[in-house]
């Protein structure tokens, strides 16, 4: 192979994935830290830094080689996007949402608790008179089911979701069958010891 082929190819091309690869992975790796995920951000922190210092290596032994400078910063820009793309897939944790509606919230209610979600119903006071808040608290991979139920019980609702941090309640993490509760419930008792 020609040196010309490797400097101006492959180099900048290796430059270019394993940059997107570990801001993909720190992308993730914040996430999981804001999840409180702390083993898993860990080893993924030690990978990524790992792949940065291969990466600025390279850089430095290759400082006239402009086409490293550009992979480097395409590569950046690619992980960030890449990373946001897989935290969003892998719906990592809870969301509360909350819908806020004058009428039909018995039925929006009713067919969330059918479907298997938990609520909580209040009683509130709106700019144009009275309205329920409903409240439920659901893995995030769940959002769109929800929003679906919501969109055919009432169209026009509104809603806010935000991210849950903690909750205290380790039954929300029961999957079903006997399998998945022993699971959970394991999982629970270790996070509860590391909080401590």
């Amino acid at each position: 192979m020609p040196n010309w082929a490797f400097d101006y190819i492959l180099l900048p091309l290796g430059i270019y994935l394993a940059r997107m690869t570990d801001v993909s992975i720190g992308t993730v790796r914040i996430i999981l830290i804001s999840r409180e995920r702390k083993i898993l951000a860990a080893m993924l922190g030690f990978v990524e830094v790992l792949l940065w210092l291969i990466v600025i290596t390279q850089i430095m032994r290759n400082l006239s080689n402009v086409l490293c400078y550009i992979a480097y910063a395409g590569g950046f820009a690619t992980g960030t996007f890449l990373g946001m793309v897989v935290e969003e897939k892998l719906a990592l944790g809870h969301s509360l949402i909350r819908i806020i509606v004058p009428e039909k919230g018995e039925e929006i209610v009713q067919n969330l608790s059918q479907a298997g979600y938990r609520t909580t119903t209040l009683e509130a006071q709106g700019a144009r008179g009275p309205v329920k808040v409903i409240l439920s608290l659901l893995r995030r991979k769940d959002i769109p089911i929800v929003l679906g139920i919501l969109k055919n019980t009432a169209p026009g609702a509104f809603y806010t979701i935000e991210n849950a941090r903690k909750t205290s309640d380790p039954e929300l993490w029961k999957d079903s069958g006997q399998e998945g509760e022993s699971f959970a419930r394991i999982l629970w008792r270790r996070q509860s010891r590391i909080r401590k």
